[in-house]
């Protein structure tokens, strides 16, 4: 590949600790759209009762996100990130009010599609910080922006179901609309100007995708692994509202988001995970956090009750946000020019993961409810763990 190397952005720019606390609320705002639809799906579903298309709003949402994820992050590494970042706030914006105004539920879904597209700039941001971080401080920062990130991500499906519930699932769209023009006038003061690291055409830096992932097999690994584990957590948290509002627990969207708080303890996770990563591997605490995963569907399955969700969910939210720290301190040390292209492939990787993990939990829980799901979510979960369990031998192998 024939590229022409600019300054990178380590060498131009600083990252202080106000920089970051923006960067981490930023992504926490970003990814937070992709998730207000999960508690509300039941009410979504009612406002549309004829029209089963409704059940897959979560599922367009997670492609847009991806679809966004292999389109617009490989510009990080071509044009300035601090501008791109803030024009994907302000098209997030427009994508969000169309949602909240949707006629049908086709133009719902399209426009689902489209928030899970303007989404995408959380992984703008990521290795962003990456990239101003310096090398030994790289899993910590990381670790910081991923406990912003997650933050949104969980306390989404808080806010969006008690809004769902008393206001209406069209009214917590409308809210998204300031909060991410708050996101764009945050990025604009907070962001340190950059440099592209590259000066490739947006068409090479496409294909230069490909070569990436024939040359990086720690990129293959994590992207695998992360896939499967977001998918098993995709699959619980696109299933739970409609769970709850069944004829075990009765119970409504503003519950079913409340289990966001409850899962909010995963976000000490990535803090820990990146020190830890730091300190002792990040390999160690991917291994965990699939194991972690696999043991929180064998509680899911084997005792049908709301202790066994509340424990389920803080072992499932700790599990796949460790893996995720860790396999991200993986993927980031590879090439440091590279960055955004290599994390649109484990992005990509892990939101497809997640996108099929809620469209097979969808066909579960219509096939044999929350014990299918339950089934699916144990399987992805192992398959991770079978990854690692071949990259470990694999390493083994080669090292004899």
């Amino acid at each position: 590949m024939n590229t022409t190397k600019t300054n990178a952005p380590q060498a131009n720019a600083g990252l202080s600790k106000w920089s970051l606390l923006a960067m981490a609320v930023a992504s926490g705002i970003a990814a937070a759209n992709i998730y207000y639809s999960q508690p509300m799906l039941g009410i979504m579903k009612a406002g549309f009762p004829h029209d089963a298309i409704t059940s897959f709003v979560p599922t367009a949402t997670q492609l847009g996100f991806a679809f966004g994820l292999l389109l617009l992050l490989p510009l990080g590494d071509i044009v300035n990130r601090r501008y791109l970042i803030i024009g994907q706030f302000m098209a997030l914006s427009v994508a969000l009010a169309a949602t909240a105004v949707a006629p049908t539920a086709w133009i719902l879904v399209i426009a689902s599609f489209a928030v899970g597209v303007g989404s995408a700039v959380a992984q703008q941001i990521v290795p962003f910080a990456a990239s101003l971080a310096a090398p030994e401080k790289r899993g910590a920062t990381i670790g910081t922006v991923m406990a912003g990130l997650l933050s949104g991500i969980l306390l989404s499906r808080t806010l969006s179901g008690f809004v769902g519930q008393h206001a209406g699932w069209r009214e917590m769209f409308w809210i998204g609309v300031p909060m991410a023009l708050f996101a764009a006038a945050l990025m604009f003061v907070a962001l340190p100007n950059h440099k592209p690291s590259s000066r490739m055409p947006y068409r090479k830096a496409l294909v230069s995708l490909v070569h990436i992932w024939k040359r990086e097999p720690d990129l293959r690994i994590a992207a695998l692994v992360q896939a499967a584990l977001f998918g098993s957590f995709s699959a619980f948290w696109t299933i739970l509202a409609l769970y709850l509002q069944g004829p075990d627990f009765h119970l409504g969207a503003d519950v079913a988001g409340l289990f966001g708080v409850v899962g909010a303890v995963g976000i000490f996770a990535a803090p820990l995970a990146g020190r830890i990563a730091d300190s002792r591997g990040p390999h160690f605490v991917v291994w965990s956090g699939a194991v972690l995963a696999l043991v929180s569907w064998i509680v899911f399955g084997a005792w049908a009750s709301l202790a066994a969700l509340v424990i389920g969910v803080i072992i499932l939210d700790f599990g796949v946000q460790s893996a995720l720290v860790s396999n991200q301190h993986i993927i980031y040390a590879l090439d440091q020019e590279a960055r955004s292209r290599i994390n649109t492939i484990f992005m990509t990787s892990m939101f497809l993961g997640g996108a099929s993990g809620s469209a097979l939990a969808t066909a579960a829980w219509g096939y044999d409810g929350w014990t299918a799901v339950s089934v699916l979510g144990a399987v992805l979960a192992i398959a991770a763990v079978v990854v690692r369990v071949f990259d470990h031998r694999t390493r083994t192998a080669l090292a004899r």
